[in-house]
């Protein structure tokens, strides 16, 4: 163990916070579990504790193997990964997969390990350093907009478009990230307000349709979005069932009060068909209360004032982008999760990360922290710091594999 501590590079401060919130989710998780085993009849709280350990010790095992990795292989392997996921995506589409009580196109089952592994997850990664590496290319070139539409915008697009069918949240948050992570790259401000003003008309003809002719679109969950927006937008008109879960959410942080009802104490969570996960944060605050939230807020805002430090002190271009683009989602997800349960936002399925049991979400949290750290490494030989000319892919390939 202490020869696995003296092996740790990057930023310590990431590498406490992270552990501290993971050391953190097993308690509100063994506590919300019960909902599962009580009210749902599946499993044993002490099943889903274990399992929850061996996730985040696997996601560890992750973050070790990933934060060793020189920064700059990381363009290498997005030619890689690129072409992959894509198919991919594709593929995930055509697999339903049935997650507790939700059935959706979103998972994949791993064969021999059988484990159920969201793309939507690891395709925001690939594309966030894909892109990375798009900027960090052209940074010192004029380029028009014609030039960015096959190298960068339709993949961005053929991405995005093969998540947003059944991970609206998903799409809409890493449209966001890219339009973000273009805009601190340098990339052409006229162009990038064409492609916001195209979004936002894509969007409204999207909400139009939707309230209009939900059946017109080709989704099983467009109605699922209409009622969550309704249900947001328009509390008073909603069904029972529609404002539900919020209520209980709303209810919880209520009960929770200052200091909260103690550890395990929580009521709600037996009412809470996703305590475990997307309204995780509403169990924190009836356990710890109010003290609870603004603790856990308070890592996750030190967390990222992190990772904007590390951005700020890489030597690369590249690595600058890089740990915004993949450690910023972070944080944003985190915000997300917590405004959903005090309905400043509509009802997302966004879990929280390193906190929320699940899979797949936990590993790819893990490996954009191991890509921060990463690039926090200052023992690491700055490659990058000299720009690699990748103008010709097949070459900046083999010369970094």
């Amino acid at each position: 163990m202490k020869a696995l501590l003296r092996n740790l590079r990057g930023d310590r401060a990431i590498w406490g916070i992270v552990a501290l919130l993971a050391l953190f989710s097993f308690l509100p998780v063994y506590s919300a579990s019960t909902n599962l085993v009580y009210v749902k009849d599946a499993g044993t709280t002490i099943g889903y504790l274990v399992k929850h350990g061996v996730l985040l010790f696997l996601g560890f095992m992750i973050i070790y193997a990933v934060h060793r990795i020189p920064t700059h292989y990381f363009k290498g392997l997005s030619l890689i990964a690129m072409p992959i996921i894509i198919p991919l995506l594709a593929y995930t589409l055509t697999v339903e997969t049935q997650i507790g009580e939700v059935t959706a196109n979103r998972w994949i089952r791993i064969p021999v390990i059988g484990v159920n592994f969201q793309t939507s997850t690891l395709a925001s990664v690939v594309l966030m350093i894909w892109i990375a590496r798009y900027l960090t290319k052209i940074k010192d070139s004029h380029i028009t907009f014609k030039d960015s539409i096959l190298p960068l915008w339709i993949p961005t697009a053929l991405v995005i478009a093969l998540i947003l069918p059944e991970n609206f949240s998903t799409a809409a948050i890493l449209s966001f990230m890219v339009l973000m992570l273009c805009f601190l790259g340098g990339y052409p401000l006229k162009y990038l307000l064409s492609m916001v003003g195209v979004g936002l008309l894509v969007v409204a003809m999207f909400i139009t349709v939707l309230f209009a002719a939900p059946d017109k679109i080709p989704s099983q969950r467009a109605l699922t979005w209409k009622n969550r927006i309704e249900t947001f937008l328009y509390p008073e008109k909603a069904s029972a069932d529609a404002s539900r879960q919020v209520e209980y959410a709303k209810m919880a942080v209520a009960e929770g009060g200052l200091v909260g009802k103690g550890a395990g104490k929580s009521v709600m969570k037996n009412l809470l068909s996703q305590s475990t996960s997307d309204f995780i944060f509403a169990i924190i605050i009836e356990e710890y209360g109010l003290v609870g939230g603004l603790g856990l807020l308070f890592f996750y805002l030190l967390l990222l004032f992190r990772i904007v430090v590390v951005a700020n002190s890489a030597k690369s271009v590249f690595a600058k982008l890089l740990v915004i683009g993949v450690g910023l989602p972070i944080v944003f997800q985190a915000f997300i999760n917590m405004a959903v349960v005090v309905e400043l936002f509509p009802t997302t399925g966004q879990p929280l990360p390193l906190i929320s049991m699940g899979g797949t979400s936990i590993w790819m949290t893990c490996l954009a922290i191991g890509i921060v750290l990463s690039a926090s490494d200052k023992k690491q030989e700055e490659t990058t710091s000299a720009e690699v000319d990748d103008t010709n892919p097949l070459e900046v390939l083999s010369g970094q594999l």
